[in-house]
């Protein structure tokens, strides 16, 4: 009898790499859930008469085969007594169920010895305790010769699984062939023979099992079988399982979305549906936060490229050819119009998800942008190149602008004051130097100036009666076509003509 000592022990993961792998025939690894094992293991019956499996089943329905037959008695030295090893608490309701729990295997040590599991039992010293426990203590049972050769009896106990003793025995009858491919055929059945495998150090298995599972797709649940199984893996073993599941370094998400970011604005041709792609991705994701610090990092590198492109554009040298000063104006033109609309799209996105408090804090801070925007504005020469460019600008700053006087972004009172003063000469310049005035740029106007004024009646009476005064060209109108001035205006006056609030009381 075999010392059950010896089947305890483990295959050593990799992260305790050893020249030797150890056995796990006590099942340690949790295997078959599934029932999709190859059809050449259902072939296995155990006989009524015999409780053995019939050598009909024998190898020889697989090709490439070795020399000896799968279950062949007549040239056998070894019983194998494949069995579930019951729980003491387990009852067994049925003869039949029991049948199919426990059934005799005839094998060749010659073949099994592939499994280094089996070689240690067959060596020399376990032989010997083999042959003095059945002198000793089983005269009586089967253990017949043939010739000189004394057949060795193997108890091999399996989990109490459905298809534990199934998979077993496909991997027992793979000791005999060479062609795995034949069997390991899909991802669930690789991963219900590598643990098999793994528990009787079968290397060739092992290794065919590991390549077939870098090599294919996996679902969502077999990725979960693999990760448990990528521990009792050598190191060599699972470097590329690991490879497919690990990140390559520890920001490579954001990386990613950086990455997917920049080719939806810049890269791809098929630009609008792209840009709808990412927008659910950064709706999707887990991580609030990483979608914010992605965000912002291309909001930050879009308005740079803008404000460059315009202080060139503001302040252009004409040391050199004036055909030359003339096609990099129109560059840098070109460059603040395609960069503007960047800013649009990604700023709808912080907003979308609510992280656009740094971007607004960003878009306040501009006096020299804004005293870019207010000369490239007043000169004529833009509006044959981009005209489209004031309007792209203003749609920024209506966005955020909006979202300030919703409370969408909860902006501190120093924001609001200079997000109003810094943009209020910019739209001031479009509506008197933009002409003709197109419908959608009137209603751009409308909305930023109503906008504008909304964030005023929130500030401090001094700096309202500054911003107030500056907003008296929006009644170039109609009166009648100005009420958001007027309800601005009268706000302010009810304001100031209330009497003093008493001081709070100590």
């Amino acid at each position: 009898m075999i010392p059950n000592s010896y089947r305890m022990r483990q295959r050593l993961p990799h992260r305790h790499t050893s020249a030797t792998r150890f056995s796990s025939t006590a099942a340690i690894i949790e295997t078959f859930p599934d029932k999709s094992i190859s059809e050449y293991s259902q072939k296995f019956r155990r006989t009524s008469s015999s409780s053995t499996i019939s050598s009909a089943t024998a190898i020889t329905s697989f090709p490439n085969t070795v020399t000896s037959s799968f279950n062949e008695p007549s040239t056998a030295d070894v019983i194998l007594r494949l069995f579930v090893d019951h729980s003491p608490f387990d009852s067994v309701t049925s003869s039949d169920s029991a049948n199919q729990s426990d059934i005799q295997i005839y094998l060749h040590s010659g073949v099994i010895i592939r499994a280094k599991y089996f070689a240690a039992l067959l060596s020399d010293r376990w032989q010997y305790q083999t042959d003095t426990d059945e002198d000793s203590n089983n005269e009586g049972e089967d253990s017949r010769s043939s010739g000189n050769k004394n057949l060795v009896h193997i108890n091999f106990g399996v989990l109490d699984d459905p298809n534990s003793i199934t998979v077993h025995l496909t991997v027992l009858q793979l000791l005999y062939t060479n062609d795995f491919a034949a069997v390991i055929d899909s991802a669930s059945t690789a991963l219900e023979i590598l643990p098999v495998a793994l528990e009787l150090l079968f290397e060739d298995c092992v290794k065919s099992c590991v390549q077939f599972l870098e090599a294919v797709p996996w679902s969502e649940e077999e990725e979960k079988r693999v990760l448990c199984l990528i521990p009792f893996l050598l190191e060599e073993e699972s470097k590329e399982l690991l490879a497919r599941v690990s990140p390559a370094k520890d920001d490579s998400c954001e990386e990613m979305l950086h990455g997917l970011i920049l080719a939806a604005i810049h890269n791809h041709p098929n630009m609008a549906f792209v840009k709808a792609f990412v927008a659910k991705l950064l709706r999707d994701f887990s991580s609030r936060e990483l979608a914010k610090r992605v965000l912002e990092r291309a909001f930050e590198t879009s308005l740079k490229i803008v404000k460059e492109s315009l202080e060139e554009y503001s302040s252009p040298d004409f040391r050199g050819d004036h055909n030359e000063t003339e096609a990099i104006q129109r560059l840098n033109l070109h460059t603040a119009m395609t960069n503007g609309r960047h800013l649009f799209w990604l700023i709808e996105r912080m907003i979308e998800l609510r992280v656009a408090d740094s971007a607004v804090k960003e878009w306040s801070e501009q006096a020299a942008f804004t005293a870019d925007l207010q000369r490239a504005f007043r000169d004529e020469a833009w509006r044959n190149i981009v005209p489209g460019l004031p309007a792209v600008l203003l749609r920024c700053t209506c966005k955020l602008a909006n979202a300030v006087a919703a409370g969408t972004i909860l902006a501190a009172r120093q924001v609001r004051m200079k997000l109003v003063k810094d943009w209020l000469p910019v739209l001031l310049v479009c509506r008197e130097n933009v002409s003709p005035m197109l419908p959608s740029h009137k209603t751009l106007y409308l909305e930023l100036e109503e906008t504008f004024l909304r964030i005023i009646t929130t500030l401090p009476m001094s700096d309202a009666q500054v911003l107030l005064q500056q907003c008296l060209s929006f009644s170039t109108r109609n009166v009648e076509d100005c009420p958001h001035l007027v309800t601005a205006f009268n706000t302010w006056f009810r304001r100031a003509t209330q009497p003093p609030q008493p001081e709070n009381l100590e």
